[in-house]
C-alpha cells in the first residue's frame, strides 16, 4: 500500500499549515494453527518479504496457544481485477498556487471586505484535504486485486465571540467533509459564495435565542446531521465484532445483539438504513476489501426492521453466510478491522426539507453537528447542533443558539415519521472515524437526507 496525502490550512488571512505525507510497505496476514498472525515492513526487497511472512506464520503458532477455537473463513472466490475511484480533475495535477488560491478567496470572503468586517468573528478558518492511495491485494486463494483511491476533502469555519461564549458555523458540514473524488468536489461546493452566509449566521447567534430546555418537541433535523446519526447509532452497532466483544475494550459493545437480528424494531416503517460499498462518491466504495470479498449492497434496516450487520469473513463463517465485505485496514501497518462501508439513511418520500418543515406545527429545525455523546452499547444518545431555527405554523421561524436534543436509539427512530426525497439526499463523509487497539482512523460514508422526528427531548444541558 503507498498514501500521499496533503492539508492546507488557511487561518485569518494567512497560510497557517501545509503538510504532505507519503508512506509505503506491506504486511501478510497468515492463519497457522488454526490462528492468525501479522506483520508489516516498509522495506519491499524479495528477503524482507520472506522474513515478514515467517514472522506472520510464527506470531500465529504463538497466538494458537490461547485460541479458543481454529479460524475458519467463509468462502470467496477468487478475483483478478483493477479498479480506481472516479474523478473529473486529478487533485494531485491542480497546481498548489490553485488549491491555495481556492482556500484564500473562501476565507477571505468570510471576513468580508476591509470596510465590512464583521463584529465578533475572532476565527475564520478555510482548509482541504487531497488523499491518493494505491493498494494490492494478494492472496494464496489465488486473488490479484489493484485498487487506487482518490479523496478530497475540505471547508470553510467562521468563529464568533461575544455575551460570554463563543459560536460556529462551519459549511458544508461540521467536520471535513470528503469524498471519493477529485478537486471538482470543492469546487462544486462553491465555499467563497457561501462564505458570507456563514459567517453571519455565526455573529447572529451570538444574540439569538437559546434552546427551549428539557421540553419535548418535534425536531426537523439536516441531512449532514443525518450523517452523524446514522454513523453512530447505527453504523457502530452493526459492527459483528463489537456484537460479539471483540472490540469491546475501546469501542465497546453493541445492543444489536444476534437475537433481534430479523426481528427487533429499531425504528419507524419509515427508516430504511442501507449498508453498500458501490455508491459513487463514498469513502466506503470499493471493489473489494482487505480479505478479497467483492462489493456488495444490502440493508442494515429495512422498513424499521433490523435485518443485517457488517462483517468479515471469519464472523460471516460462525454464522454460515456469505461475507458482505467490510474488512479495511488504516494503512499497510495495520491488521484489518470490520469497518462501516457506506451505512446511509436511504431517501423517502418526505419531499424537500421545506416540506418536512410544512408538516410541523411547532418545532425546531437543527443543522450542523457541534458535539456528540453517545454510550459504549449506542442506545443513550445526545447531540448538540451549531445552528437551530424555530419552526411556527410549517415555516422557519427565529434562530435558536445551542440547540440539542437526546434520545435512546430504538425510541428516537421510532419517532421518525418522515424522510426527505431522493432530491434531498447527499452522500456525506466521516474521515476521522476511530477504532481499535493500535487506533485506527476509518473513512466511511453516509448518504443521508433530512428527516423529521416526533415527540424528541431537547435542550437538556446535564
Amino acid at each position: 500500500m503507498r498514501r500521499l496525502v496533503e492539508g492546507a490550512l488557511v487561518k485569518n488571512g494567512r497560510l497557517e499549515t501545509i503538510d504532505r505525507g507519503d508512506t509505503f510497505g506491506f504486511a501478510v496476514r497468515a492463519i497457522a494453527d488454526g490462528a492468525w498472525g501479522f506483520a508489516a515492513s516498509q522495506v519491499t526487497t524479495a528477503a524482507e518479504m520472506d522474513r515478514v511472512a515467517a514472522l506472520a506464520v510464527e506470531l500465529a503458532k504463538a497466538s494458537a496457544i490461547t485460541k479458543r477455537a481454529d479460524a475458519r473463513l467463509a468462502p470467496v472466490k477468487p478475483a483478478i481485477a483493477v479498479w480506481a475511484s472516479p474523478w473529473r480533475i486529478d487533485p494531485f495535477a491542480v497546481s498548489q498556487e490553485e488549491r491555495l488560491g481556492l482556500l484564500f478567496m473562501s476565507e477571505g470572503a468570510l471576513r468580508g471586505e476591509p470596510t465590512h468586517q464583521r463584529r465578533g468573528l475572532r476565527t475564520t478558518r478555510a482548509h482541504y484535504e487531497i488523499w491518493r492511495e494505491e493498494k494490492l491485494f494478494l492472496s494464496s486463494e489465488g486473488s490479484d486485486i489493484e485498487q487506487t483511491f482518490t479523496e478530497v476533502g475540505g471547508g470553510i469555519i467562521a468563529e464568533a465571540v461575544g455575551e460570554g461564549e463563543l459560536q460556529i458555523r462551519s459549511f458544508p458540514d461540521g467536520f471535513r467533509c470528503q469524498r471519493q473524488a477529485g478537486w471538482e468536489f470543492l469546487q462544486d461546493f462553491d465555499m467563497p459564495g457561501n462564505a458570507p452566509r456563514i459567517a453571519s449566521e455565526a455573529v447572529a447567534l451570538l444574540s439569538a435565542k437559546t434552546c427551549p430546555q428539557d421540553v419535548r418537541t418535534t425536531v426537523v433535523i439536516s441531512a449532514n446531521q443525518m450523517s452523524l446519526q446514522v454513523h453512530e447509532s447505527c453504523g457502530h452497532p452493526i459492527e459483528l465484532d463489537r456484537v460479539y466483544g471483540s472490540e469491546a475494550a475501546f469501542a465497546g459493545t453493541s445492543f444489536l445483539t444476534p437475537e433481534k437480528l430479523g426481528t427487533f424494531r429499531y425504528g419507524s416503517d419509515k427508516v430504511n438504513i442501507r449498508i453498500d460499498s458501490t455508491s459513487p462518491g463514498g469513502l466506503g466504495t470499493f471493489a473489494y476489501d482487505d480479505e478479497g470479498v467483492p462489493a456488495s449492497e444490502g440493508w442494515a434496516v429495512k422498513d424499521g426492521i433490523f435485518t443485517g450487520y457488517l462483517m468479515n469473513r471469519e464472523y460471516a463463517a460462525q454464522m454460515g453466510i456469505a461475507s458482505n465485505g467490510t474488512m479495511r485496514a488504516d494503512g499497510w501497518a495495520r491488521v484489518p478491522l470490520i469497518r462501516m462501508t457506506n451505512v446511509s439513511l436511504w431517501h423517502g418520500d418526505g419531499g424537500t426539507l421545506d416540506d418536512l418543515i410544512a408538516g410541523v406545527d411547532d418545532g425546531i429545525y437543527m443543522d450542523t453537528n457541534r458535539s456528540w455523546s453517545i454510550d459504549d452499547r449506542r442506545l443513550n444518545f445526545q447531540f448538540g447542533t451549531e445552528v437551530g431555527w424555530e419552526i411556527k405554523n410549517g415555516k422557519r421561524g427565529a434562530m435558536i443558539k445551542n440547540p440539542t436534543y437526546t434520545g435512546m436509539t430504538p425510541e428516537f427512530w421510532g419517532s421518525c415519521d418522515g424522510v426527505g426525497g431522493e432530491s434531498s439526499w447527499f452522500m456525506w463523509g466521516t474521515p476521522n472515524c476511530g477504532k481499535g487497539q493500535p487506533g485506527q482512523i476509518g473513512h466511511t460514508g453516509h448518504g443521508a437526507s433530512p428527516a423529521r422526528f416526533r415527540n424528541v427531548r431537547v435542550g437538556v444541558v446535564k
